[in-house]
């Protein structure tokens, strides 16, 4: 196995290349931080990789902008996007652009690992559920393998139903936690964004995904909620 794993988190990027290299000996696993580098990889490399993950949110991606240009530059060469909260909008985009993957990055190592290999196959990869037909929530983990599928025309893809909450069963991802707390002290996109080491609109994802879970319609309504159900203590 050849990957080229392009993400601008380093704890990411090492996990996942150690856990590649652990579960799949022999396997060849080249990084960057951003979508120029990336390219500069690409261009020295003299095999290119089975396959290429680019998250979607790192620098010199500007969302699918960068994703349709990588596209443009080497249209033979597999690409599955990584995100931190999977739209449906955007998995549909992305997929229309030539994608053969969306992969959440709240998958756990064993679960990524699995998406990768079945794309490697020539399948696509988004993450639904079978029952609904609809996509599987961004903070699923190996519990729900079993509802990978291995394909699944896109067009015909439901939208994901609402998250339906229930008191002190929100699942937040870890991130998605940070970035309530912080909610909750009343720091402003930009401030969380620093704090945190991530892009404004990053934070803007995470802050919709939270209110989605929290089934609310914006910021002051999640910080409210989360303080009725004892996600965050008030201090």
């Amino acid at each position: 196995m050849r990957l080229l794993i392009a993400d601008d988190h380093a704890l990411f990027r090492d996990a996942m290349t150690q856990y590649v290299e652990r579960s799949s000996p022999g396997s060849t696993v080249d990084t960057a931080s951003n979508l120029d580098d990336a390219f500069k990889i690409l261009n020295h490399i003299s095999e290119p990789p089975e396959l290429v993950l680019l998250d979607l949110n790192m620098p010199g991606m500007s969302g699918l902008e960068g994703f349709a240009k990588f596209r443009e530059t080497y249209p033979k060469i597999p690409v599955a996007l990584l995100s931190g909260v999977a739209e449906p909008e955007d998995i549909q985009r992305a997929m229309d652009l030539g994608a053969i993957g969306f992969f959440p990055k709240t998958l756990s190592g064993r679960a990524l690992l699995k998406a990768i290999e079945l794309v490697l196959t020539g399948e696509k990869f988004i993450p639904v559920d079978s029952k609904t037909n609809g996509l599987l929530p961004s903070y699923y983990n190996d519990e729900n393998l079993n509802k990978m599928p291995v394909s699944l025309p896109l067009k015909t893809m439901a939208p994901a139903t609402p998250y339906q909450s229930k008191p002190h069963k929100i699942h937040l991802t870890p991130r998605e936690n940070d970035v309530l707390i912080c909610l909750c002290r009343g720091q402003a996109n930009k401030d969380i964004a620093r704090n945190l080491g991530l892009q404004d609109v990053t934070i803007k994802l995470h802050v919709r995904s939270i209110c989605r879970k929290l089934e609310v319609t914006n910021r002051t309504q999640a910080v409210l909620k989360s303080f009725e159900l004892g996600l965050v203590k008030q201090s």
